[in-house]
C-alpha cells in the first residue's frame, strides 16, 4: 500500500517483490500505477473514499464562480465597495453535465440537487439514469456547468478538446476534478482568454502548473493545487476502503475496486 501522493512514487519496488500479489492504492484512480503493475498482480483503488471531500470541492468551486468570489476578493484587495459592479448568478434551475458517474460524480449530483440544479450524468457505459459516451456530443450544449470527474483512461485522455469546448454554451463553466490530461490545456486557455468560458480546476496538464504558464493569468479561472480531497477525514475514509479491499482479496473474493 504505497503513500497517497508525494514527489516520490515507489514504482521500482514492484520489480523487487517476486511474491507480490496485490497493490492497494489510496487514490481514486489507478492511472499513475497501472503501467508499473504486472497483469498477474491485483491492482485496486480506494474509490469511494474521496467522494465526500471532492464533491464538496466541486460544489464550492461552482458557487464561487457563479457568485464571482474571485472578483470580489480582487475588489476587496483594492478596498473597493463593488456594489452592482458584477453579475452574480444562482445554481437554482441550472443544468449541470457530469462526465464520470462513479462515487464522486454521483455525490456531486446529490449535492447539486439540494441547490435545485438538474444533473445529467455520463459514464463509460449506459445504465439506468446514466448516459453513454456516444451521447456526449449532443449533451454538451444546454448545460451551464460541465463537471469532469471521470478517471484518466485511453478513452478520456484529451476528451475535452477544442471541439468539446466550442460546443459549450457561451458563459458556461468547466470544472475539472478528474485528471488534468482529460482537458486540452491550450484549447482551454484560448477560450478563457477570449472570456467566452470560465473554469475551476483542481488538476492541470502539466502538473504542477509552471509559474509562467498562461493559465495562471486567465481571470476567468480559479485553480487549486490538486487538493480537492485534502480535508480532515479523507485519509480515514480511504484507509477504511483499502482495508475492505484487502480483506476481500485475502478471503478469496474479487475486491470491488479492482482495476483489472
Amino acid at each position: 500500500m504505497p503513500p497517497y501522493r508525494g514527489s516520490h512514487r515507489p514504482y521500482e519496488l514492484v520489480d523487487q517483490m517476486p511474491k507480490l500479489r496485490m497493490v492497494q492504492l489510496l487514490s481514486a484512480g489507478v492511472d499513475e500505477w497501472r503501467p508499473y503493475v504486472p497483469d498477474h498482480v491485483t491492482l485496486a483503488s480506494a474509490r469511494g473514499g474521496h467522494a465526500s471531500s471532492v464533491s464538496e470541492w466541486v460544489l464550492s468551486a461552482i458557487l464561487a464562480q457563479l457568485r464571482h468570489w474571485p472578483a470580489l476578493v480582487r475588489f476587496q484587495d483594492e478596498h473597493t465597495w463593488a456594489h452592482r459592479r458584477f453579475d452574480a448568478d444562482t445554481l437554482a434551475g441550472k443544468r449541470v453535465l457530469i462526465v464520470g458517474a462513479g462515487h464522486i460524480g454521483s455525490a456531486v449530483a446529490e449535492k447539486l440537487a439540494a441547490f435545485d440544479a438538474d444533473s445529467t450524468l455520463v459514464a463509460s457505459a449506459a445504465r439506468d439514469g446514466i448516459c453513454a459516451p456516444s451521447e456526449l456530443p449532443s449533451l454538451i450544449g444546454g448545460h451551464a456547468v460541465v463537471v469532469i470527474t471521470a478517471p484518466l483512461t485511453n478513452d478520456t485522455q484529451g476528451l475535452v478538446d477544442a471541439k468539446f469546448l466550442a460546443a459549450m454554451d457561451d458563459g458556461a463553466l468547466l470544472v475539472n476534478a478528474g485528471r488534468g490530461q482529460i482537458v486540452d490545456t491550450d484549447a482551454l486557455v484560448v477560450e478563457l482568454q477570449s472570456g467566452r468560458l470560465r473554469a475551476a480546476l483542481d488538476v492541470t496538464d502539466p502538473e504542477p502548473l509552471p509559474s509562467d504558464h498562461p493559465l495562471w493569468s486567465c481571470t476567468g479561472a480559479i485553480i487549486s493545487p490538486h487538493s480537492a480531497r485534502t480535508v480532515p477525514g479523507t485519509n480515514r475514509r480511504c484507509y477504511a476502503v483499502a482495508a475492505e479491499q484487502i480483506r476481500a482479496f485475502l478471503t478469496g473474493e474479487v475486491p470491488s475496486n479492482v482495476a483489472r
